[in-house]
């Protein structure tokens, strides 16, 4: 038999760490819905002329897929979606005539990417993503509340502080055009790499893409600014830069700022330097960041397209915001912050005295099942010295005997054993299902 070699880039969680991203999962999913977005859920594959040509590398971290018994001349141009974004915005042109508009949607799915692996950064991973598309028009009210959804997500959980910092792309895209660098997306590309590289290797980069050291420093400086209030506009102001795009997206994101500030103050940063390398988006921008984690990276993210759902007659602008549920999990599992407090959903093991029990052990089992509570039958029939330790090395916390008295219930954490009756006994409620352990305090 061949040697497992772990393929790098591709986690695979034990039992209870898999509880933690299960009920990540299960929070976020609900806080979705409480919000009226629906759930769908997309192919995983996509034409490659689709999701290439998107920025960020798209084209070099896009699988390509095709049979290995493929025929010449067979279609092999499909690859794994990169992202939720672009298949959601296929998804919205293939079945618009049947959607009700403005959409909402959330979608919880699987994403590849071929990038190289790293602390946080994998080939394979789970997203949680909302989206409100509409048909036309979209109000800007939609971009602030997504993060405001996102946000009451990830406070129902247990995460350290977090912030969302917000921009919008129409403020440095104006702002180059005002300094007269017409290369918009390759001036975004290269700020974009200002926490890699530091602002004096971009000012350089810039100035070999064509920019004059002045227009750099402006557009580092640019990248300076931050704000927890509407005071961004000052900053930008005083740069001495004007542009009518400029203006537009100066006043879109004090609208999304000013809204925050009253429904959500301190959650959103308003941060000059966020572009998201994408070339999709087309205003707000977002990146949701863990405080004093900054230099992991972001844990979220997302912002408006308005014209990526187009199919020549009608444009569906959209705005969507991330969760990266295995990112961030990954995250927090491996500081050792957070743990399930067990590696099965069994709340209860029927144990057995011989095995001519099992029958009778299957029919007790299915009556504490049919009220909920999760239960298994003892493999085999051993000492209940045995049965018990067996229990306590998967975190069952109660095993039910047959005894001469009639049947008890053991807590085997505290000791304790009573008589109980199985058709009306339920364990306490924090024990029914499995949950998460916070193993230091999360600040």
């Amino acid at each position: 038999m061949s040697k497992v070699t772990p393929l790098s880039g591709f986690p695979e969680f034990l039992p209870s760490d898999r509880i933690v991203e299960l009920q990540f999962l299960d929070t976020i999913r609900e806080t979705f819905e409480l919000h009226g977005f629906a759930s769908v859920e997309t192919r995983a594959v996509e034409p490659v002329e689709r999701l290439s040509n998107q920025g960020e590398d798209a084209d070099k971290e896009i699988y390509g897929v095709r049979r290995l018994a493929a025929e010449a001349g067979e279609d092999t141009s499909l690859g794994l979606h990169f992202d939720l974004t672009v298949p959601f915005a296929r998804y919205v042109l293939e079945h618009g005539g049947k959607l009700a508009f403005p959409f909402r949607r959330y979608q919880i799915q699987k994403v590849w990417r071929g990038e190289r692996p790293q602390e946080g950064r994998y080939r394979e991973f789970t997203q949680a993503d909302i989206d409100v598309v509409d048909s036309g028009e979209l109000p800007n009210h939609y971009e602030v509340e997504l993060p405001l959804v996102i946000a009451e997500a990830l406070r129902k959980l247990p995460v350290p502080e977090f912030v969302v910092k917000v921009n919008n792309r129409k403020i440095p895209e104006g702002f180059y055009r005002g300094l007269g660098l017409d290369d918009v997306a390759t001036v975004l590309r290269i700020v974009d790499k200002i926490d890699k590289i530091g602002p004096e290797k971009v000012i350089e980069r810039l100035v070999e893409s064509g920019a004059t050291d002045k227009q750099a420093r402006l557009a580092v400086q640019l990248a300076d600014i931050s704000s927890p209030d509407t005071s961004f506009v000052e900053q930008v102001r005083a740069l001495g830069v004007e542009h009518p795009t400029l203006d537009e997206g100066l006043e879109q994101l004090s609208q999304v700022m000013a809204a925050a500030a009253e429904h959500a103050p301190g959650l959103l940063l308003a941060d000059l330097r966020i572009a998201r390398g994408l070339d999709y988006y087309t205003g707000a921008v977002y990146e949701i960041y863990l405080v004093g984690q900054e230099s992991f990276g972001s844990v979220g993210g997302g912002g408006r397209y308005d014209a990526l759902a187009s199919d020549g007659k009608t444009t569906y602008p959209g705005v969507g915001i991330s969760i990266g549920v295995s990112r961030l999990v990954h995250r927090l599992v491996s500081q050792g912050l957070l743990k399930g407090t067990r590696s099965t959903p069994t709340a209860v093991l029927v144990a057995l005295n011989a095995e001519e029990d099992r029958a009778e052990a299957m029919r007790t089992a299915a009556r504490l099942r049919a009220r909920g509570i999760p239960v298994e039958v003892a493999p085999a029939a051993a000492k209940f010295g045995k049965q018990i330790k067996f229990a306590d090395r998967r975190g069952i916390p109660f095993v039910l005997f047959s005894t001469e008295n009639g049947p008890e219930i053991k807590d085997i954490r505290s000791g304790d054993q009573q008589p109980v009756d199985p058709a009306v006994w339920t364990p306490p409620a924090a024990d029914v299902r499995p949950g998460i352990e916070t193993l230091q305090e999360n600040s």
